[in-house]
């Protein structure tokens, strides 16, 4: 049976592509939904599923990161993104041979990209460069966005804090909280840390679980060990940091 993964921020639009996928590929079983990147991100590592529906824009990780990443974590997984994006990207979608949604998603083009998976997951057929592919279509999609956050305010026992962003060594998820751990110890944030990754400067902070968030510049070594995990040892503290597996493929390039 084919396997995929969803993976939309969005529920509503998150169960309107399950009910379409449902009539359009009544075979296909959906093993995962996601509502952002990380969690799409470990789902495919997981399952290893055939198809993968990423929406472009999720909380943390993009779907563009997501499957540049998941050509290591799960080769043979073929990508689909749902996009609200012009022709301009388009584009590179249609000369890429790689498959696109545009929102609202229409029943009938669905079901022409589902012909186009059977096909190409029938004759072996893959996207060659899926790398090169995704670093174009980062360049087309990307946008304007609002300045990184630069300061914090948490909440350390009885006092609030104000800590500056460079100066925490990483974020720990803390049910629907944050931890900044800095220097002088750990501050409590009122913010889940899916919603910290959007307003980090993503070339200064990386995710490495779904519960960690950890500034580069407080690395003093990354190891993998033989099942593909990572451990990253800090300066100036004594734990260490487990990088998931799935994650361990965005420091390929570092």
């Amino acid at each position: 049976m084919t396997r995929a993964v969803i993976a939309e921020d969005e529920a509503l639009l998150r169960e309107a592509l399950r009910k379409l996928l449902a009539q359009a590929w009544p075979e296909l079983q959906v093993v995962a939904t996601c509502e952002d990147g990380a969690g799409a991100l470990q789902a495919i590592a997981d399952h290893h599923p055939d198809v993968a529906f990423l929406d472009i824009r999720m909380p943390g990780l993009s779907g563009l990161e997501v499957a540049a990443a998941a050509i290591e974590a799960s080769p043979a997984t073929q990508v689909v993104f749902t996009t609200a994006y012009d022709q301009y990207a388009i584009d590179a979608f249609e000369r890429g041979a790689i498959d696109y949604l545009l929102k609202p998603i229409a029943p009938e083009r669905l079901a022409t990209t589902v012909q186009r998976l059977k096909s190409r997951a029938a004759s072996g057929n893959l996207p060659g460069d899926l790398a090169l592919l995704l670093r174009e279509l980062a360049q087309r999609t990307g946008t304007a966005s609002a300045p990184p956050l630069t300061w914090i305010t948490a909440g350390s026992g009885r006092e609030t804090r104000l800590v500056m962003v460079d100066d925490v060594a990483y974020f720990r998820a803390d049910n629907k909280y944050t931890v900044a751990m800095t220097a002088d110890g750990e501050a409590l944030l009122r913010k889940p840390i899916r919603e910290l990754l959007d307003v980090l400067d993503p070339a200064t902070f990386k995710q490495i679980h779904r519960s960690t968030i950890v500034n580069l510049k407080a690395i003093a070594a990354i190891e993998r060990d033989d099942t593909g995990k990572g451990t990253v040892r800090l300066k100036g503290r004594p734990e260490t940091l487990t990088v998931s597996q799935p994650f361990m493929a965005l420091f390929r390039h570092m």
